[in-house]
């Protein structure tokens, strides 16, 4: 499981299928930014931006996860189908929305490294609980254990990932005046947050290589 390797994986996959995870997520990415723009202001940002983000995330990732899934097993699935299935759902993968930020933020708060050894291995429960239907506890205990001994690949996915994701942000404010419109604003960050689902694209294809040979066992 070289990481460049899943990484080419699922660049092929994603651009592939673009199309398609354009059109299943991005009205909800923007759906949550425009909300975000329109509710975030004041003291309490910080507050509702973890409260809009707890409302939209389930939907659209889980959707996605389910739309991997049927891919990999040659399906075309309805998008009106999968957002069913994801609103059922929907509860539990909140509850371990929070449970997953709140075991994030503790682990930051004592440095950085225990915040990112945590984020590792939590990486796999919403797969779990999307598609194994585990409890949002039971997922995260599950992930803990299928993440033993993949740390550092899992790192280096994310970082492969996310480093350039976060650098074209930066380069993106740096060069758009300062003062932007809100509807430049909302093209920046319903563009940035549509591409970091890509990251979710490559746990997706390490989760099915390592969850592989423990079900074949």
């Amino acid at each position: 499981m070289n990481p460049l390797t899943i990484l080419q994986d699922s660049l092929y996959f994603f651009r592939r299928n673009f199309a398609s995870i354009l059109t299943l997520c991005l009205p909800l990415v923007i759906l949550e930014a425009v909300t975000k723009q329109w509710l975030a202001v004041g003291q309490n940002s910080a507050t509702w931006q973890l409260l809009i983000g707890l409302l939209f995330y389930p939907l659209y990732t889980g959707a996605l996860i389910l739309f991997l899934d049927a891919k990999t097993r040659g399906e075309v699935p309805a998008t009106r189908d999968l957002f069913a299935t994801t609103l059922r759902m929907w509860p539990t993968f909140a509850v371990l929305t929070i449970l997953s930020t709140l075991l994030i933020m503790a682990g930051m708060s004592l440095f950085i490294l225990p915040g990112v050894w945590v984020m590792i291995k939590l990486v796999f429960s919403e797969y779990l609980l999307v598609l194994r239907g585990m409890g949002p506890l039971q997922a995260m205990r599950e992930s803990f254990s299928m993440t033993r001994g993949h740390v550092v690949r899992i790192l280096l996915c994310v970082l492969c990932v996310y480093i350039p994701l976060s650098v074209l942000e930066a380069v993106s404010y740096y060069v758009l005046p300062e003062q932007q419109s809100p509807l430049l604003s909302l093209a920046v960050d319903s563009t940035s947050s549509f591409l970091q689902l890509f990251i979710s694209v490559v746990m997706f294809r390490l989760f099915m290589l390592i969850d592989e040979p423990a079900r074949s066992a």
